[in-house]
């Protein structure tokens, strides 16, 4: 046995795996790449092969790695922990293969606590319901060096964004196997040549990282470094962001750096201490999801989950990360009473650490990787969250504008007899529009938990219905801010999301779902081809209403501006079933008008209603404008002009 420990000083030793350096930075909470130092990494050299693997657990009497190679031996294979004061255990255990599988054996210093753990570092991991992790090598041949090259000009500011959201497990189900998810492989083709002929820009996955209960949609993540198993390995995942790059088809990921559940297996109450997470429940514990929140003031902590934003962009070409529940983040009362949480030091409810930790984590993902993105999922006022970290924001490149969603629906979920009385919440999003770097979410939050389908939302009888819902696509894509649109959305179906279900596709047989989906293709592929609906997104310069003030019939009309290039798209709104006859519009120029898109074309499920393909601006002056335009406005429709110079 002496023997043995000898020899696997010495090759820890040759392979000089975690330096004096990595520990420095570690403890600091500036390692960001700790994936390369800690968990299990398989190592081959002229005299021995097999694993080391290097785990963080501080308050920890013993630690072993047991698994399969040693018929779960809880003693076998200890690992012994650094002379530096780190926490960091470590050892050399010859013959580990890729495929292996293991857990930690932690014995903690207090109360005899003794616990099998999954490794936090772990890039594979059993399918749940078991919970081991799984020795893997990432080794992958990539073939985006195209899309890689040149994904700064896809993922700019200033370029189209149209995402199109999907749960991996839901989009579509096997048919021939029952109930079963469509591997990454299989959804590599289906959801590429489907999105490609949507023509949305990117995918943002619903979070992939591994997480025990299916039914938390992967918003309770224990492997922090590992896409779920459930569809693959791996290499799997790889192949699936590797097709979609191959057809320039940006891929985002849902990441969760705010909670993570008490599985046990998994982060929660790690080495017998709370070590990822605050002690005290009033910090440490989210009352509305029962789950752990991250303890933002350590440092290791800090370090740990920086490492894994930048593992996914690293080791799996993400092209940008959609950070969850920030609010969360961001406040030390959220979700809770009076009583039931404390003040930082100034007295506010704001939470320093995760302040910190934010604008740490953007900072270091935009200094490794400039030709991301990172995104907000902020529903609160909390000021310069898209702006950067050097004149005092959070630092993210974009940030879910909640509000205009809110307000979009509710508007839209109304009687149209009513909407002149609520006239502002269709109007209201663009007094605070630039404020920050927007994007439009139409997700799957709002089609779950009771909220029923976004179709179901719609008043009126099955016409109207479906007409209601061709002006919110058409004013999302007309409005300033990039878009996302959750999966089936797009084509209006009927049920609420349920995620052990596959999307209702045969739903595409019936002329008005085909229509919806028709609509949302050609807006898309209209958006993408015109710049003036997204190249100064975030400038109010892009923007002019042309006529707010018509609430007694429920009219808004507004243009879109380019960059110093006099090209104009002209946006009209009738959100009513009353068709408007010679209605004018006022615009800053004569020529031809071409009626370019209309939500009422008979393709879409429209009654057929329009201005013949277009209108000829005549000099009468309208709305402070020179030239106007006499319309027909189609029952609760939105057209789109297109001016000939």
């Amino acid at each position: 046995m002496k023997d043995r420990e000898n020899r696997t000083e010495s090759v820890i030793h040759k392979v000089n795996f975690i330096t004096d350096h990595d520990i420095y930075l570690f403890k600091e909470g500036n390692h960001h790449r700790l994936y390369d130092k800690l968990g299990a990494h398989i190592i081959t050299n002229d005299e021995k092969s097999g694993a080391v693997f290097a785990l963080w657990a501080p308050n920890a009497e013993s630690v072993s790695v047991t698994g399969d190679f040693n018929g779960w031996n809880r003693k076998s294979h200890p690992l012994k922990v650094r002379d530096d004061g780190s926490g960091v255990w470590e050892g050399f255990i010859p013959g580990i293969k890729n495929g292996d599988i293991y857990k930690y054996r932690i014995h903690s210093r207090h109360n005899n606590y003794k616990v099998d753990k999954g490794d936090p570092f772990a890039t594979y991991w059993e399918q749940p319901p078991k919970t081991a992790s799984i020795v893997w090598d990432l080794d992958y041949r990539w073939n985006d060096s195209e899309w890689m090259t040149s994904r700064h000009k896809h993922n700019a500011l200033s370029a189209p964004i149209s995402v199109y959201e999907v749960h991996i497990g839901s989009w579509k189900r096997e048919i021939g196997r029952w109930n079963e998810f469509l591997t990454y492989r299989e959804m590599a083709h289906e959801l590429t040549e489907y999105v490609k002929e949507m023509g949305f820009t990117h995918v943002e996955l619903m979070p992939v990282t591994e997480h025990p209960f299916y039914g938390s949609w992967g918003y309770q993540t224990v492997g922090y470094f590992a896409p779920t198993s459930r569809y693959g390995t791996p290499q799997d995942f790889m192949y699936l962001i590797d097709h979609l790059h191959q057809n320039e088809i940006g891929v985002i990921l849902d990441w969760v750096p705010s909670h993570f559940p008490s599985d046990e297996h998994g982060l929660a109450y790690f080495d017998g201490t709370y070590l990822y997470e605050h002690a005290d429940p009033k910090k440490g514990f989210h009352p509305e999801w029962k789950s752990y929140i991250f303890n933002y003031s350590r440092n290791e902590v800090r370090a740990f989950l920086i490492s894994s934003a930048i593992f996914w962009l690293e080791k799996y070409h993400i092209d940008a990360i959609r950070v969850d529940a920030v609010a969360s983040m961001l406040y030390l009362d959220y979700a809770r009473d009076d009583g039931e949480w404390i003040p930082n030091k100034y007295g506010g409810n704001e939470d320093l650490d995760a302040v910190n930790f934010i604008k740490e984590l953007n900072a270091a993902v935009y200094v490794s990787y400039p030709d991301v993105q990172t995104i907000a999922e902020e529903s609160t006022a909390w000021p310069m969250v898209s702006r950067p970290t050097y004149i005092g924001g959070l630092g993210f490149g974009m940030k879910w504008n909640m509000g205009w969603m809110h307000d979009t629906l509710k508007y839209f979920s109304k009687d149209p007899v009513y909407r002149k009385s609520h006239h502002n919440e269709i109007t209201f999003s663009i007094c605070y529009g630039f404020s920050e770097n927007f994007l439009l979410p139409i997700s799957h939050d709002e089609v779950v938990h009771g909220k029923g389908s976004l179709i179901g939302k719609m008043p009126g009888d099955e016409w109207q219905r479906y007409a209601n819902l061709r002006i919110i696509f058409g004013y999302m894509y007309g409005h300033p801010g990039k878009k996302l649109l959750f999966m089936g959305c797009e084509f209006a179906q009927w049920k609420e999301w349920n995620h052990d279900e596959g999307l209702e596709w045969f739903v595409l047989q019936y002329p008005f779902h085909k229509g919806i989906q028709n609509w949302v293709k050609d807006l898309n592929h209209f958006y993408r081809k015109e710049p003036v609906l997204y190249e100064s997104d975030f400038s109010a310069d892009c923007f002019e209403w042309v006529d707010v003030h018509d609430w007694k019939q429920s009219i808004i009309s507004f243009i879109r501006k380019g960059k110093d290039t006099g090209k104009i798209v002209l946006m009209v709104c009738n959100c009513t079933p009353v068709p408007r006859h010679s209605y004018n519009v006022g615009v800053p120029g004569g020529g031809f008008w071409s009626e370019v898109l209309n939500s009422d074309a008979e393709m879409y499920g429209g009654s057929g209603c329009g201005n013949s393909g277009g209108v000829t601006a005549v000099a009468v002056p309208a709305h402070g404008r020179t030239h106007s335009l006499s319309l027909t406005l189609p029952p609760l429709s939105i057209l789109f002009f297109k001016n000939s110079c």
